[in-house]
């Protein structure tokens, strides 16, 4: 098959790298960073002129941007997906979308006789790297079948959620967990230090107990570091917790913790931690107690 992916940034770029080194398909990439282009025309793929230009040329077209908008006018704008891609086409965002955005899209491009999945990933930039990264699917079983095989070229875990939409659903699901979980991770952490028990200890004790978790541990290394790189940053992390929000009130579901949550990310956004990494609403409680719990090499 042909292969077209459109962003190929923090996320994007691992993805479609494994897809080029495992995959054996011929792959077209699109994206606005010149240097994430070279880094995939480099292991052989091929630099496409325009989302429309790629998608009217290959079997399947891949997304993975950062926010719905940024999809919608990819798909849907001036030379866009939906101007070139050819009937019998399979369109897959790989993006952590609005459900209601996927729905429109697909709806959209089924009109032009072309099958849309939604497939969101977990695992952030180091399990992309190492093709470990969880792949959640949703649409046509059949196209997700066909599919297989190339979502293993770049993840394990592949897992069909049902409905086109329901990819989404649960990552969204997911990230809503994960968020509180770190919220309360900074929260316990800074707790325990402000009473006198030192970080590391603390650290040990809840990495060996109930408390522990993945995004726990997350949250105390990058405070014993001092280092708040991006693997995933606060400001796509208020995006995500944002769709959550959108689809509780689209349901009537009551969300006691998000909003929270959401307010605290804001916070962090505001006081300019927004690139940092999602474990840096930490930070937000530093500023707050003017204590940093940086641990001194």
């Amino acid at each position: 098959m042909k292969i077209g992916f459109i962003g190929v940034g923090n996320m994007g770029g691992p993805m479609c790298r494994n897809i080029i080194k495992n995959s054996g398909h011929d792959v077209i990439v699109f994206d606005l960073d010149k240097e994430a282009i070279a880094r995939c025309t480099e292991l052989g793929a091929t630099a496409g002129a325009s989302p429309k230009a790629i998608a009217a040329e290959v079997d399947v077209v891949m997304t993975s941007l950062p926010h719905p908008r940024n999809v919608e006018e990819v798909v849907l704008g001036k030379d866009g997906i939906a101007e070139g891609i050819r009937p019998g086409s399979i369109y897959c965002d790989l993006s952590t979308n609005s459900p209601i955005l996927i729905r429109k899209l697909a709806a959209h491009l089924e009109k032009q006789g072309v099958t849309m999945l939604d497939a969101p990933v977990s695992g952030g930039v180091v399990m992309a790297d190492k093709g470990k990264i969880a792949i959640m699917v949703g649409g046509d079983k059949a196209t997700f079948d066909k599919l297989v095989p190339l979502f293993e070229s770049y993840g394990e875990n592949v897992v069909y959620c049902g409905d086109i939409g329901n990819g989404c659903v649960a990552k969204i699901s997911n990230n809503l967990i994960a968020f509180c979980n770190m919220a309360a991770s900074a929260e316990g952490l800074m707790l325990g230090v402000s009473a006198g028990i030192d970080l590391e200890v603390l650290n040990q004790v809840i990495r060996n107990s109930s408390g522990n978790s993945m995004t726990f541990r997350a949250v105390a290394k990058n405070a014993k570091s001092g280092d708040w790189t991006p693997s995933f940053s606060i400001d796509l992390a208020y995006k995500d917790m944002h769709l959550a929000l959108e689809l509780a009130d689209e349901l009537g579901v009551p969300l006691m913790l998000s909003p929270t949550v959401h307010n605290l990310m804001r916070m962090a956004k505001g006081l300019g931690y927004e690139q940092d990494d999602a474990t840096a609403i930490m930070r937000v409680y530093e500023d707050t107690m003017n204590k940093v719990l940086k641990i001194d090499s």
